[in-house]
């Protein structure tokens, strides 16, 4: 078995400003917190406040004796630790929770997997309360969970598994394939056989669901951090939420309208409303025939597909088979709730703007709005891009131009020195000689200091076509530059998005080990609020 490289890490902050597609509502959450208060429980990044949190939560000694049995029950059959264990005991005692979750992707999903795990892990230490993963097995779009990146040079190594299911079904139900096996193989080719590549092997395999696949792996890798796991899809868990499954179709029409004037309300302010809501939505699905169905409003019914159904005999099936039920993005962190002692939910962007909208359906469902909180944001540079990225003196944010500019970038600074110097005497020159005509411009009319300011930009631009067009040319003759150029984007802004949410979770446990989730733990910086480069350095 091969020894895995040995990381030590390093971390510093990036503003979120610098980075693309980042939503002003997110942007307004961190940083101008007065902007958005009104659709929120409490600032993010100020953390003083859990005795105050802890006060409010509302939840009884029964169901709390009932979901730890259940918790129990689920985390010995995924393989917990000790430590899990124990801290399903502290649940049971009495100890809040620190609620995470993710859907349940191929191989563990991608990297924020681990980012959420980690700050669920700390934030759950300061606030002396129990991390708990929700495992969104409810979900039922199974191409967004059925295929995991893994990087290799100036490629990306994509794995999918198609496993024969009801469209709709919910994920956590549909069973992995005899291609399963294959993959995993594929895997330990790439990286050679280690504890991962076992674990993998053991979770990842025919018979398992996606949703027991995911635990299983992730008993293991999260077992220092103590993490309990839970799966929605339980019955018991379904029979104790019930009632909450029940008012929400109760009063669907009023938290329609309600969550219709947020919408409004938010888009007034600038923002955006991250679910849109149609008169006929409701906030749960149905389990018809194997598919998740939404229930839809339709004059005085309900409709479940094509079937109609009056509100009393909805309601009846509530009580009759609650684990046909399940919630939506707007009502699961009520669910959540519902099934545990949460003291904050962390969340990435989307969860956090799904939160604006949320917070009127706690008004309607709940006693107290429960906080969101920022998970940890951050892109890991292994050595050999931290190499490149010096090499070329690039930093994260010139590849956000996408691939063909961080070709051209690339490709320019390895022009060789004598054009390149050409080129930085042209620019010197081209300031220096408009320089000389400002002032004369200025005494003689003042008017023309535009005029030649403009020009100059043009004569700027027409240099850095030509300099362009250069780099182009270096690019043809030098495959090695391009592959570089390549490597660089395939690992660090695949896909023209963030490394954290392209490239899988497990590609770095194979590559360093059980490890790494002990050094991002130590290397991130609580009061960075913004997305963390932590280089790895391997000794």
């Amino acid at each position: 078995m091969p020894t895995v490289e040995s990381p030590t890490l390093e971390s510093q902050c990036l503003p979120f400003s610098s980075i693309p597609h980042t939503s002003q509502l997110f942007s307004d959450f961190l940083h101008h917190f007065d902007k958005v208060k009104a659709f929120y429980a409490r600032p993010p990044l100020q953390l003083d406040w859990w005795q105050q949190e802890i006060q409010k939560i509302q939840y009884p000694a029964e169901r709390r004796k009932a979901v730890a049995a259940i918790l129990e029950r689920q985390n010995r059959a995924f393989g917990a630790g000790e430590k899990t264990l124990s801290n399903i005991d502290r649940l049971r005692q009495g100890a809040p929770a620190m609620v995470t979750g993710q859907q349940v992707g191929l191989f563990g999903g991608p990297l924020l997997v681990l980012l959420k795990g980690i700050t669920a892990a700390l934030l759950a230490e300061q606030a002396g309360a129990v991390p708990v993963f929700w495992l969104a097995t409810e979900d039922h779009d199974l191409a967004e969970i059925n295929t995991a990146n893994f990087p290799a040079g100036d490629q990306a190594q994509r794995f999918t598994l198609n496993s024969p299911h009801t469209d709709g079904a919910p994920v956590g139900t549909i069973a992995l394939n005899d291609d399963v096996a294959a993959l995993v193989a594929q895997l330990e080719g790439l990286y050679g056989r280690s504890e991962i590549s076992e674990l993998l092997a053991q979770a990842y395999s025919s018979g398992q669901t996606f949703g027991t696949a995911f635990a299983r792996f992730y008993a293991k890798v999260f077992a220092g951090l103590g993490m309990v796991l839970l799966d929605p899809l339980d019955p018991e868990l379904h029979r104790i939420a019930q009632p909450l499954y029940r008012a929400a179709l109760e009063k669907s029409a009023e938290i329609n309208h309600a969550l219709q004037q947020r919408n409004s309300e938010l888009e007034a302010a600038g923002y955006h409303a991250q679910v849109k809501i149609t008169p006929s939505h409701t906030l749960s699905f149905y389990l018809e025939d194997g598919a998740r169905t939404p229930i839809r409003h339709h004059e005085n019914t309900f409709l479940i597909g094509e079937r109609r159904l009056s509100a009393a005999d909805l309601l009846q099936e509530t009580e009759r088979c609650p684990e046909r039920f399940s919630a939506n993005v707007l009502l699961r962190p009520l669910i959540q709730d519902w099934l545990l002692p949460t003291i904050s939910y962390i969340g990435g962007p989307a969860e956090i703007a799904y939160f604006a909208q949320i917070e009127v359906v706690y008004r309607s469902l709940a006693g107290r709005v429960t906080p969101v909180l920022p998970r940890i944001f951050a892109t890991l540079i292994e050595p050999r891009m931290a190499k490149l990225l010096d090499r070329y003196q690039l930093s994260l944010t010139d590849l956000f131009n996408g691939p063909e500019k961080t070709r051209e970038l690339v490709a320019g600074r390895a022009l060789p020195d004598s054009i390149l110097a050409s080129f930085d005497a042209a620019s010197e020159h081209l300031e220096k000689a408009l320089a000389l005509i400002r002032a004369p411009l200025e005494d003689l009319d003042k008017t023309l200091i535009d005029a030649a300011e403009n020009a100059g930009a043009k004569m700027r631009y027409q240099l850095q076509g030509i300099r362009d067009k250069a780099a182009r040319a270096e690019g043809r003759k030098n495959s090695e530059v391009l592959r570089h150029a390549d490597e660089l984007s395939n690992a660090l802004y695949p896909n023209k998005s963030l490394q954290e949410r392209e490239v899988s979770g497990a590609y770095f446990l194979l590559k360093y080990g059980m490890g790494v989730l002990d050094e991002i733990k130590a290397a991130v910086r609580p009061g960075c609020g913004e997305h963390q480069i932590i280089r790895i350095q391997t000794v």
